[in-house]
């Protein structure tokens, strides 16, 4: 365990203000050094060849890979075997999760709100980093949530606030967990909380391989938040803009004066995170090096979990239209785009492994021809993440729901049915969409 955080904002501006200007992005980062990827332009690039991938999400990974009743390093080994195999080269992690009140919250955490470090989760990660580096893939790292299924924004503002919302709360609907989560960006002693966090995570050694993470040629990127968002409401976007640019600049800045050799990416879903306004977007990633999109067709209400037959067309047209102006903007801003979220139900909107993925198998196949077809029009589209990976694990409850002491960590997150979004080992027909979609991405 290590002592609270001191740090604040001042004391970041006071130590970035000689630095922060020269840092280049896109193509001065991670040019210093052979094996890492950076941007050029449009594209990734490693070696100088382009860097383009088929990925998926394993938020989870670093619990696994912890020395604790929670752990479970031999599976930890058999999860990425199986991903490599059928042709993942990329995984999404989370590299850090609060400790607090909110229900639907994975516990432990990194960090409590005394501001200790739990060692076991962040070794933890260090395996998983380990067993990615072994197998020739590469890791995005993100450092917050906006959402509460590990605590997030939400949690770093009730260390300083003592008040929260949970989020689907029924005294408190949308938007007002979203409103209240944004708040975050405004408030000083949060962030700085947040910062201490990533200077530890950027500046630490990896306790399996004795490499800094700032020198770990397997890390691709790290990314601020998990879909940050401005703002719930309209209204409450508008007033937090001003912070949630500073947020951004600052925390980009940070991290590229403790590390010049990775990307540093946003982790934001595109327009729906700010109500349609693509300057938003536009502005958010003008320090950041790529663009992200995510596309959850079912949550925004575009096709009906129970009638997937029946509302398949109006839904695909949406996703269609969705991922073009992602695509659109990405070719504005002149920089890469990873279409790096994205889900769809089992046949039924039911959670059983053992019930088809018809149209999760069309959706995807929707997803990887437009991520195809920018490619082959030289188009900015480089990597593409499936959520998520369950694996060998199972719901271990009736009603598929997470409960706290679980050990069973899928891809669904704590606050999700267990099964609703996540693929498993058994679902050869889900792997062999991906294994084909990655086998056309890495000869295009």
């Amino acid at each position: 365990m290590t002592q609270g955080f001191d740090f604040d904002r001042r004391t970041l501006l006071l130590g970035l203000a000689a630095s922060a200007a020269p840092i280049a992005i896109g193509d001065a980062v991670a040019a210093r050094r052979p094996g890492f990827v950076r941007r050029k332009g449009s594209r990734l690039m490693r070696d100088g060849k382009p860097y383009r991938y088929a990925g998926a999400n394993a938020w989870y990974l670093a619990w696994l890979g912890s020395d604790a009743a929670f752990g479970d390093r031999a599976r930890l080994r058999r999860e990425l075997d199986r991903l490599k195999a059928f042709g993942v080269t990329n995984v999404r992690v989370l590299a850090s999760a609060e400790e607090g009140p909110l229900h639907n919250a994975v516990r432990p955490g990194f960090v409590n709100r005394d501001g200790k470090l739990n060692e076991q989760l962040l070794v933890g990660l260090d395996h998983a980093m380990a067993e990615i580096a072994a197998r020739g893939m590469t890791a995005v790292l993100y450092l917050t949530n906006f959402w509460e299924w590990s605590g997030g924004m939400t949690t770093l503002s009730w260390y300083e606030t003592g008040q929260y919302i949970d989020a689907n709360d029924p005294a408190h609907p949308w938007p007002a967990f979203g409103d209240a989560s944004s708040e975050f960006y405004a408030r000083q002693a949060a962030v700085a909380r947040y910062f201490a966090y990533v200077r530890v995570l950027v500046t630490r050694r990896n306790t399996v391989t004795g490499q800094k993470y700032s020198d770990d040629r397997a890390l691709m990127a790290w990314q601020l938040c998990n879909e940050p968002r401005p703002g719930g409401s309209p209204a409450a976007i508008e007033k937090n803009l001003p912070a949630y640019y500073r947020w951004i600049d600052d925390t980009a800045a940070l991290i590229r004066s403790l590390d010049r050799h990775h990307l540093v990416s946003l982790g934001m879903e595109g327009t729906i995170a700010c109500a349609g306004r693509t300057e938003i977007v536009a502005r958010a990633h003008q320090n950041i090096d790529y663009l992200t999109a995510h596309v959850w067709p079912l949550n925004w209400g575009w096709v009906n979990g129970k009638d997937l037959a029946g509302t398949w067309e109006g839904g695909r047209a949406r996703v269609l239209d969705y991922v073009g102006t992602q695509v659109r903007l990405a070719t504005e801003a002149g920089k890469p785009l990873v279409i790096e979220e994205f889900g769809f139900p089992r046949d039924g909107e039911l959670y059983d492994p053992a019930v088809p993925t018809t149209f999760r198998e069309r959706y995807y196949r929707l997803i990887y021809s437009a991520a195809e077809a920018s490619l082959k029009e030289g188009g900015p589209v480089v990597g593409t993440n499936f959520w998520a990976w369950n694996g060998e694990a199972r719901a271990a409850h009736p009603d598929s729901r997470f409960k706290d002491g679980d050990t069973q960590f899928m891809g669904d997150p704590p606050h999700e049915p267990q099964g609703w979004y996540g693929n498993f080992d058994t679902d050869t027909a889900i792997q062999a969409v991906v294994r084909e979609h990655a086998a056309r991405f890495a000869t295009s």
